[in-house]
């Protein structure tokens, strides 16, 4: 796919406080891309400046290979959905969708055909004369993403527009926002705090902090292949232990030499090694195992969770096999399970 939008060295600083570092990204077009980080590492800032609702200190923004930098934000091809929504209460469904093509003055007929096809898109048929004040909170997220998506933009950008939701109506939103995108075919870019929100949706994951990118990949990339403990424990939850590197396929921790698949690695170098906690195995206390004391057990629905001390270290451990307080269970990783990273420090 080609690239749609293209950012080129972006900085941007609000007071003394810099906000972005030197952003350098690709976005494909038709691609569901989402920006993931903490509260206050720029996503939404760099979200403002594609709608050109910011403009950057240095650096450019470049639609299809042209700067927009000249472009008032209504003049470019893209629409913002937010996480209030910012709908009109004093109108109704059907012209509050319809708001965008009435300013353009087209035909009753046109706009009408327009507004019943957005209905449909987002599951909502026949209620265009219904007040926007009797919609739940969900169906009022699909009326302004209809809004949004009536006057053909090239891009729909989304600043958390799930934030408001409650858990049960935010897990079906994610797959209704990605049926959408796939049945309208143009590029989405997603701001979001949510590492589940970010995995379940998204073609490509970029995940910030402090202004800076920390990685880009495919949701499966970033998860199984985090490149630093940030990213590691920003999305799902890890266990990483320091270690060294012993040669291609080998790493060591705890006095201790583990198959891995790793490779590329300088011999004695000092590593990190992420274990998610669900890539462990409890198996029966054995000596050539590592082991465990069990220091508390919680129900999760779908498998237990567990604190366990292991040489010092507190390691959490997903299984579907309860064990209890004070137990010692022996460990087993397969050697595709240890993912070993640059150390830090």
């Amino acid at each position: 796919m080609e690239s749609i939008i293209t950012m080129r060295g972006i900085q941007k600083s609000f007071a003394e406080t810099q906000v972005l570092k030197g952003i350098d990204l690709e976005v494909r077009d038709h691609e569901f891309l989402t920006l993931l980080g903490p509260s206050g590492c720029g996503k939404t800032t760099l979200l403002r400046i594609i709608a050109g609702f910011e403009q950057p200190d240095e650096g450019d923004v470049l639609l299809k290979g042209q700067s927009m930098t000249a472009m008032k934000h209504y003049e470019r091809p893209v629409n913002t959905v937010f996480q209030k929504y910012a709908l009109f209460p004093h109108l109704n469904v059907f012209d509050n969708i319809a708001f965008g093509l009435k300013l353009k003055k087209l035909p009753k007929a046109e706009i009408e055909s327009r507004v019943e096809e957005m209905l449909e898109l987002v599951n909502l048929p026949g209620i265009g004369s219904r007040s926007i004040a009797s919609l739940s909170g969900g169906q009022q997220q699909r009326i302004a993403i209809a809004r949004a998506l009536i006057n053909d933009p090239e891009i729909l950008l989304l600043d958390e527009p799930l934030g408001a939701l409650d858990l049960k109506l935010r897990k079906r939103m994610q797959f209704e926002l990605k049926r959408i995108q796939e049945q309208v075919g143009i590029t989405f870019i997603y701001v979001t705090h949510d590492q589940e929100e970010a995995l379940s949706m998204s073609d490509t994951v970029v995940v910030l902090k402090d202004g800076t990118i920390q990685q880009i990949g495919t949701p499966i990339s970033i998860y199984n292949e985090p490149v630093n403990a940030f990213v590691a424990n920003f999305i799902g939850e890890s266990n990483i232990i320091p270690a060294t590197f012993v040669r291609d396929g080998v790493v060591s921790f705890y006095g201790r030499e583990f198959r891995c698949v790793d490779k590329g690695f300088a011999p004695g170098e000092s590593v990190q090694v992420v274990i998610r906690p669900e890539d462990v195995e409890l198996k029966r206390d054995a000596e050539d195992l590592l082991r465990g004391e069990v220091e508390s057990l919680v129900f999760k629905g779908v498998h237990y969770e567990m604190i366990l001390n292991v040489a010092g270290d507190k390691w959490m451990v997903q299984s579907t096999l309860a064990k209890q307080p004070g137990e010692v269970v022996g460990l087993y990783i397969e050697p595709d399970n240890f993912h070993v990273m640059k150390g830090e420090g």
